[in-house]
C-alpha cells in the first residue's frame, strides 16, 4: 500500500544522525528503547518544540558568563553558578573544549540524582522521588510537574505531586511541594507511566499597594492585572497568580503596613494570624472595638 505523503526521507551525515539521535533522546522521543527522529521533526512541525536562532551570540558575552561561573563558585553560590552554566551549555557557539570544562563542572557539582530530575524535567518525564528526610523518615512523592526555581537565594524543586499528607498549604494548593535541594543528601528518582501536567495549581490572590509602596511597585511576571483603583486615589489593585502561600507571605509581610491582601479569605487568614502571633510577642493587645490596638 503507498505511503506518499506520510513519510520523508532525510539526507544528513552520520555525525548529524547521531545527534538528531541524542536530541531525541534528550526529549523522550523513542521507539522503544531507541531514540526516534521521525518524532522529533514531528514534534518541531507541530510546535511542540521552538526551533530558533542558537548561535548569535558575540564572543565577549560567552566569556563574561563563563567568568560568572568562577567568580560565583568562589563565593560560595554554586546555585547561581549552576544557573548560568546551564544557560551556556544550551548555546551552540561554545568551542568543544569550553562546553566540556562547563558539563565537568556541572557533573561534579551535582549528584547523579539531581542530573536525573533535570533530565526528566527538560523531557517533561513524570518521576517518583524517593529520599530521606532530617528525621530519617523515607518520603515517597509521585511528580507529574516540577521546575527548579530559587527562592531566598536557595534553589528549591517547585512540583506538583500526588501526595498531599503533611502538606500544610491551603487546600487549592496542597498538591504543590517546594524542596530545597541542598537539604536532599540522597535520593532515588525512577521515571513513571504518567501524564505531565501543564503547571503547578495556582489561585489568584487580590492585594491593594498603599502609599509609596504603590508608585515604587514593579509589576511580576506571575501579575495578572496591576492598575490604579479609580475611586480609591494612591492605591494599586494587584491580582497574582501565586502556588504557594509560604513563599508569598514571606514576600509581601515585609510591606505589611502598605500591602492589604483582599482575597481570597483563606489566604487572607493566614495572614491575620501571623499578624496576631507577631502582636502577641510584643505584648500588644488588638481591642475588639473597631480593631482598636493598644499596648
Amino acid at each position: 500500500m503507498s505511503r506518499k505523503g506520510q513519510s520523508i526521507t532525510l539526507s544528513v551525515s552520520e555525525r548529524d544522525k547521531t545527534q538528531l539521535e541524542a536530541i531525541a533522546l534528550q526529549f523522550g522521543m523513542k521507539w522503544g528503547d531507541d531514540p526516534n527522529i521521525s518524532k522529533l521533526i514531528k514534534s518541531i512541525a507541530q510546535h511542540e518544540l521552538i526551533v530558533s536562532k542558537n548561535n548569535d551570540w558575540q564572543d565577549f558575552r560567552i566569556r563574561a558568563l563563563h567568568r560568572c561561573i568562577s567568580a560565583l563558585t568562589d563565593i560560595g553560590q554554586n546555585e547561581q553558578a549552576e544557573i548560568i552554566a546551564n544557560l551556556l551549555l544550551e548555546r551552540s557557539e561554545l568551542s568543544v573544549p569550553l562546553r566540556k570544562e562547563i558539563e565537568g563542572f556541572l557533573n561534579n557539582s551535582r549528584p547523579s540524582w539531581r542530573l536525573q530530575i533535570d533530565h526528566y524535567i527538560l523531557r517533561q518525564q513524570p518521576f517518583q522521588l524517593a529520599y530521606q528526610d532530617a528525621l530519617e523518615q523515607v518520603l515517597n512523592f509521585t511528580v507529574r510537574y516540577a521546575k527548579i526555581r530559587p527562592h531566598e537565594k536557595r534553589l528549591y524543586l517547585d512540583c506538583w505531586c500526588k501526595e498531599t499528607e503533611g502538606n500544610l498549604d491551603i487546600p487549592e494548593l496542597k498538591h504543590n511541594w517546594c524542596f530545597r535541594l541542598d537539604g536532599i543528601n540522597e535520593a532515588s528518582v525512577t521515571e513513571i507511566t504518567q501524564k505531565w501536567l501543564n503547571d503547578l495549581d495556582q489561585i489568584d490572590v487580590e492585594m491593594h499597594l498603599l502609599n509609596k509602596l504603590a508608585f515604587a511597585y514593579q509589576p511580576k511576571p506571575e501579575d495578572k492585572i496591576v492598575e490604579w483603583i479609580p475611586d480609591q486615589p494612591r492605591v494599586k489593585r494587584v491580582i497574582r497568580r501565586i502556588s504557594n502561600t509560604f513563599w508569598f507571605i514571606r514576600e509581601i509581610m515585609q510591606y505589611s503596613s502598605d500591602c492589604i491582601v483582599v482575597s481570597p479569605e483563606n489566604v487572607r487568614s493566614l495572614i491575620k494570624a501571623k499578624l496576631i502571633t507577631l502582636c502577641d510577642n510584643y505584648a500588644i493587645v488588638v481591642g475588639d472595638n473597631n480593631n482598636q490596638i493598644s499596648p
